[in-house]
């Protein structure tokens, strides 16, 4: 069974949609099926009237004909008059009822009625007739309407129509595309426009280009849902910088007063050790401070940062921190890794996986691993879960061992928006025996040994 694995580079499953074409193809496509369907219906419907009226022509006709042909054989059986086109006539009478059977087997057994027979000819040719039988006790008359001519016109006929139905076809695709880039055009246009605008910080106004019809009321929709957006970033920024400026000031006081109160050789060492605890909480809030700040302006800060130096002054506050626990803190690797990127933003990533891995584990180890483009920071605690995994950089999520310890499930979120922003990359996996290993890679860019 495969391990759980927690990584921010990962992106979000999403539930598969269901193709859709763009509209300017579903037009096209509408305008074709039409045509299409149109152009078929009407050939098949024209096509079966032809056919049945034909077929009524003819049998009406080769009744009338083999009536007559009777009527004449009763007026004059040696020499019957038949006044005929395209009929052939046969009178046989009972003598001759049993070369019928040798000679046109085909007619021998066939009863009153009129039926299509096809086959070839004596040269092989293809030959289609009507044949009109009518048996009687005094003679057996067999009437063959020739349906060679009438086979080959509806032949021409079927192609006309086929080639109709093509044509029509293509003419519905060539209207159907003339009307969708008429339709899709001013969509487009916006869609380009649109496009355009998203690259400025202030939104250029739509609406102005377009008449006042549908897309013309998208185009105003879409003016002011920037409008709002635009007043929704400005006012995020501006209280960030507000909130940065601002905490910055009081921040400043508190270092200026510690270091003088540290510069004071007449304190105690119990003194000196919390001084010095309140030095590294205003190191921590102006780290992640500036941190915050680059994350609400998107925008990447420079520096280089010594990850090992850093690595190992983070380890020796939580040192001082452990009140007992028995845990080792150690930190392995060689040195020389350094980061283009300002210390603060390094310090907040690396400062959560470090503090999230003493938090989590009461006793053993935590060792950071420092790698040639990467930091490892291994524990010994309770592991990763499948829940953890799937939500572990999920804002506001606290993992399944925190309890009742302080967080607000906000530090990973941080982690992860700094790796989106720097070309970062980090995943926790769960350790080889216990504990889990949290992996924070640098970009190739971004890192130099």
């Amino acid at each position: 069974m495969p391990e759980p694995e927690a990584s921010a580079a990962a992106k979000p499953v999403r539930r598969r949609m269901r193709y859709r074409r763009r509209l300017r193809s579903r037009i096209i496509l509408a305008f074709v099926l039409l045509g299409f369907g149109l152009t078929a219906l009407f050939a098949f419907a024209t096509n079966w009237t032809r056919n049945r009226v034909e077929n009524q022509l003819v049998e009406d006709l080769m009744n009338r004909n083999i009536s007559e042909a009777a009527r004449q054989f009763e007026l004059d059986p040696e020499n019957p008059a038949f006044a005929v086109d395209q009929i052939r006539a046969f009178v046989y009478t009972p003598d001759k009822f049993e070369s019928v059977r040798i000679n046109r087997p085909e007619w021998y057994e066939l009863a009153d009625g009129i039926t299509t027979i096809t086959g070839t000819d004596e040269d092989g040719a293809p030959l289609a007739y009507k044949l009109a039988v009518r048996k009687t006790p005094d003679a057996w008359f067999f009437l063959a309407y020739d349906m060679s001519q009438a086979t080959r016109g509806e032949e021409q006929f079927n192609r006309a129509i086929y080639s109709s139905v093509v044509v029509f076809t293509l003419l519905s695709l060539l209207v159907g595309w003339w009307a969708a880039s008429r339709v899709m055009s001013p969509v487009s246009e916006l869609a380009k426009r649109l496009k355009k605008s998203g690259r400025n910080a202030q939104p250029e106004a739509l609406a102005a280009h377009f008449p006042d019809d549908e897309v013309g009321q998208l185009a105003e929709a879409l003016d002011d849902y920037a409008e709002r957006l635009t007043d929704v970033v400005q006012r995020d920024r501006e209280f960030n910088a507000d909130v940065s400026h601002e905490l910055r000031t009081p921040l400043a006081v508190i270092r200026g007063a510690v270091e003088l109160l540290l510069s004071r050789p007449d304190i105690d060492e119990k003194t000196r050790s919390r001084l010095h605890r309140i030095q590294r909480a205003e190191q921590q809030c102006t780290d992640l401070i500036s941190a915050l700040l680059l994350l609400s302006r998107n925008e990447r800060g420079h520096g280089a940062t010594d990850v090992a130096r850093l690595a190992e002054q983070m380890l020796e506050v939580h040192r001082t921190q452990l009140a007992g626990k028995p845990l080792e803190l150690r930190i392995e690797g060689e040195r020389g890794l350094v980061v283009d990127a300002p210390e603060a933003a390094v310090a907040v990533a690396l400062g959560n996986l470090i503090g999230n891995a003493v938090k989590y584990t009461t006793s053993g180890e935590v060792i950071v691993r420092m790698l040639p483009n990467a930091i490892e920071v291994i524990d010994s605690g309770p592991g990763l879960s499948p829940e953890d995994a799937a939500k572990l950089f999920e804002r506001g999520y606290r993992g399944t061992h925190a309890g009742h310890s302080q967080g607000g499930g906000i530090g990973l979120s941080i982690v992860r928006r700094l790796c989106a922003l720097y070309g970062w990359d980090v995943r926790v996996t769960p350790g080889e025996v216990q504990g889990v290993v949290a992996t924070l890679t640098f970009g190739p860019g971004s890192a130099t040994a």
